[in-house]
């Protein structure tokens, strides 16, 4: 990998946020000596996608709450997130608007009573769409990482979907797991 990759880990994204705490993507690349930055392209209702309802467990097409960001590393595309919540948790917050969440979503959320305590991730490599080519400032031919990331409340009720779309040449995603 070249000097500008990053390594990412989930984790400090699952958590919420202590009172007066930066956003977790602001703590982590200033932990590495970086700058991380991140642009809300657009924040409201979306009727769900397939996939998306799927995860949700909804009819395609009902409404959810959707927020799309530019995540920037130094100035420079880094990911392309879309986050999704259900319209009973997020209709008429700030998960629903463009402003900047003090301490991040899943502050807010647990602030709302929603506190995750499962997270899936999937992943996968593919091309990158068109647009996803441009925002992210791909080369022609350089693959994406796609990841899918449920996460559920302790009564196995989804409350958030997040698609991340990451340039493959400049990521390292790392899991560490702890057994016993």
């Amino acid at each position: 990998m070249s000097g500008s990759s990053w390594v990412s880990t989930s984790l400090p994204y699952l958590k919420p946020r202590e009172a007066g705490q930066g956003d977790a993507w602001g703590d982590e690349a200033a932990a590495q000596g970086r700058r991380g930055t991140q642009r809300i392209l657009h924040a409201g209702e979306v009727p769900a996608s397939a996939d998306v309802a799927g995860l949700f467990g909804i009819p395609e097409g009902e409404p959810v709450v959707a927020r799309r960001r530019l995540i920037l590393l130094d100035d420079q595309p880094n990911e392309l997130t879309d986050t999704y919540y259900p319209i009973g948790i997020a209709r008429g917050t700030g998960l629903a608007g463009t402003a900047k969440i003090p301490g991040g979503a899943v502050t807010l959320l647990a602030e709302l009573g929603h506190v995750g305590v499962l997270v899936r991730e999937d992943v996968t490599a593919a091309m990158p769409e068109d647009e996803e080519r441009a925002v992210l400032r791909t080369a022609p031919e350089e693959p994406v990482l796609r990841l899918t990331r449920l996460t559920l409340d302790r009564d196995d009720r989804p409350i958030q979907v997040d698609r991340m779309v990451m340039p493959a040449l400049r990521q390292r995603l790392r899991y560490q797991i702890r057994i016993g």
